[in-house]
């Protein structure tokens, strides 16, 4: 693979796997008493989180592994199965039941929930551990933690821009893009089984 395609590979990957249209639904529904300015301090905040939290999953899976005595091949069987249940959450519409918090816990809502668990859940935990264990090369691995790190802005302007979303769009539109979110994330899902599969037959 060479490295435009390793990168726009990665970061859509990446991009799908923050599931960035239900986070911003989420992210409209806590947020919704707070002004356009409180909301974009929000949106930084979630961004930077994001950002620490991808990263030290991205760095950390090797020795995760190696800790745990856990091969590669299960561990893409067990984030694939992990990540087919928050896709078909997506497509149906039931992943998170979020209640708004009062208005001074709002400063707190950027890390918990948005951060973790609601755009690092489950599933982009495994999957992030997957993809920083896989053995790649010092120009690959420059690669990958640029789209990463280009994959968690991407987000960050979303929410950044979420009440002028939330104005084009309208609930409707953010439910359909919800759904198209899961399904991505269900075609990543069973590309991480089959892998891990044949990794085990290998």
């Amino acid at each position: 693979m060479d490295l435009y395609s390793l990168f726009f590979t990665t970061y859509f990957k990446v991009f799908f796997l923050l599931a960035p249209f239900f986070v911003l639904s989420m992210f409209l529904i806590l947020t919704k008493e707070l002004n356009k300015s409180e909301r974009r301090k929000i949106a930084v905040r979630v961004m930077l989180a994001v950002i620490v939290i991808c990263f030290i999953l991205y760095y950390f899976g090797n020795t995760v592994f190696t800790v745990l005595g856990i091969t590669l091949d299960a561990f893409k069987v067990g984030a694939g199965a992990l990540l087919f249940l928050s896709a078909v959450d997506l497509v149906r519409g039931t992943k998170i039941n979020v209640t708004p918090s009062t208005s001074d816990t709002y400063s707190d809502v950027s890390v918990v929930p948005l951060a973790i668990p609601i755009t690092v859940g489950p599933a982009t935990i495994g999957t992030l551990l997957v993809m920083g264990a896989t053995p790649k090369t010092f120009v690959e691995e420059i690669v990958g933690i640029l789209a990463i790190l280009i994959a968690c802005f991407t987000l960050g302007i979303i929410l950044f821009i979420a009440t002028k979303i939330e104005r084009m769009l309208g609930k409707i539109g953010l439910t359909i893009l919800m759904k198209i979110t899961g399904l991505i994330l269900s075609a990543l899902s069973a590309q991480l089984i089959f892998s891990g599969i044949k990794g085990f037959l290998a």
